[in-house]
């Protein structure tokens, strides 16, 4: 099979702006703080040594509570507490993310009103992924070179072989977050810069993921008003709900960008795997998104449960949010792959 397509002309890049000064105002004693909370929010840089060091704490820590899940599950059990708290907390973040920094800011497949776009902003920090506009920056330059020389984790990075495959799928999946390099955010999200709300909540991704972490243990502490219970709601609801809702993340990335069904018609090799779409909430269904990036709901075909898009729309019920790009049955089936097109998207990828 020939190498991936080039990136997509409609999946437009905002070119670099001027960044108002307002963007971080403060006063002169506050001069550090927001030169931190500027370096925080805009990325454009090298990560330094703290950086890397802290970004592998909070992704080895975590996942080795998910594999100590079994045996810890097998030697203490799992309560309902514990199960409360962790399908919560998991929802909340989950949800930050998936509606908040990829729907709302980084596609604006809505607008929403200012105290929901916060709390958005705020919910997707707590999934531990990286403050908003640099995650917004990653993702617009992922869709404007989608599969090729700039892509920031695609897994056909290094060829189309099985060995090439396996080596970008592991690449797409982890390693590209430990590239030192930063995304430029003055040229992927300078509309994100501006906006002084979520520069705000930028400066407080601590408290984000203080909250994600301490929040789980302070719910099972006083539900069961015992220590066993603090400990057990940390290591489900926090180490056990970060490490699962990070790999599901990432596996969007490389697995999504891998295998899985193709029915619509994008210039990558975008798919839908059905068997992530209700952990991932919708997100999936990544074939219909590359195709249609804009569109409020990426489950769009039949039986494709997409808990974002229904979150989104009773939001709209609300009257949280306005403008939604709800995807039209026209709109939809003219990005449907015709039966030669889908043919040869079903070609198996060269050894």
């Amino acid at each position: 099979m020939t190498p991936p397509p080039g990136p997509s002309t409609s999946d437009a890049v905002l070119d670099r702006v001027a960044i108002p000064a307002a963007a971080f105002d403060s006063d002169d004693d506050m001069a550090p703080m927001a030169s931190t909370a500027k370096k925080m929010a805009l990325g454009g840089e090298r990560k330094s040594g703290l950086e890397q060091f802290a970004l592998g704490v909070f992704v080895v820590v975590p996942f080795l509570g998910l594999l100590a899940a079994v045996p810890v599950f097998w030697g203490w059990g799992l309560g309902w507490h514990d199960i409360v708290i962790g399908v919560v907390m998991y929802a909340i973040a989950g949800h930050g993310i998936t509606i908040g920094y990829h729907r709302l800011f980084t596609h604006k497949a809505f607008k929403a009103n200012r105290p929901l776009r916060i709390a958005l902003a705020f919910a997707g920090g707590m999934a531990i992924e990286g403050p908003v506009v640099r995650w917004v920056a990653d993702h617009r330059r992922h869709h404007a070179f989608s599969d090729k020389e700039g892509d920031p984790h695609s897994p056909w990075r290094f060829g189309t072989s099985f060995g090439a495959l396996t080596k970008g799928l592991l690449f797409a999946h982890v390693g590209w977050i430990f590239d030192p390099v930063q995304t430029d955010a003055t040229r992927y999200a300078p509309d994100l810069i501006a906006d002084r709300d979520v520069v705000a909540v930028s400066r407080l991704f601590w408290l984000q993921v203080t909250t994600s972490l301490a929040l789980p243990a302070l719910v099972g502490g006083l539900w069961s008003m015992s220590l066993a219970g603090a400990v057990t709601g940390f290591f489900w609801g926090a180490l056990v709900r970060i490490s699962l809702l990070h790999h599901v993340t990432w596996s969007v990335n490389s697995i999504c960008h891998a295998v899985g069904e193709r029915p619509f018609r994008s210039r990558d090799k975008s798919g839908n795997v059905w068997w992530l779409s209700v952990l991932s909430m919708g997100e999936s269904w990544h074939n219909l998104h590359h195709a249609d990036p804009t569109s409020a709901r990426h489950g769009v075909l039949r039986f494709q449960l997409d808990s974002s898009g229904r979150t989104i729309w009773l939001f709209e019920k609300l009257g949280w949010i306005h403008d939604v790009r709800w995807p039209s049955a026209e709109r939809i089936q003219a990005r449907l792959l015709r039966d030669g097109e889908r043919e040869r998207e079903r070609q198996p990828v060269s050894a």
